[in-house]
Order: structure tokens, then C-alpha cells, then sequence
């Protein structure tokens, strides 16, 4: 996945002004108690954050 369609799945998920707060601001254990911000800097993938994502925060299936 490239990460600019991370970015747009992230905006379309939970609205372009809070998408990128979100990203900055919550720490999720599955990333190794990264935010996604700072989980991206350390090398994980774009899809493998978009999976944790989907998975800690209910995205629909019509969504992932």
C-alpha cells in the first residue's frame, strides 16, 4: 500500500481534519506503543499500520 492511499483511507475513516491528530496523538500497543506517526518513522509499512488500525478501531470490512 502506498502511503498516500494510507493517508486517504485514514481521512475517509475518520474525517480529514482529525485523521492526522489521530495519527500524532494516539498510542496504540500493537505498534509497539508507537503512534502511527511514529510507527511509519521506524519503518513499519503503510499497509501493516492500516491493519492495526483496522483491527483496534472497528474499521468496517468495507473499508479495510
Amino acid at each position: 500500500m502506498r502511503l498516500m492511499v494510507f493517508w486517504e483511507r485514514m481521512a475517509d475513516h475518520f474525517g480529514a481534519g482529525y485523521a492526522d491528530s489521530f495519527a500524532r496523538d494516539h498510542v496504540m500497543a500493537e505498534l509497539g506503543g508507537r503512534t502511527i506517526h511514529e510507527a511509519l518513522a521506524a519503518g513499519w509499512s503503510a499497509k501493516e499500520v492500516w491493519r492495526v488500525v483496522c483491527a483496534v478501531m472497528d474499521v468496517p470490512q468495507s473499508k479495510r
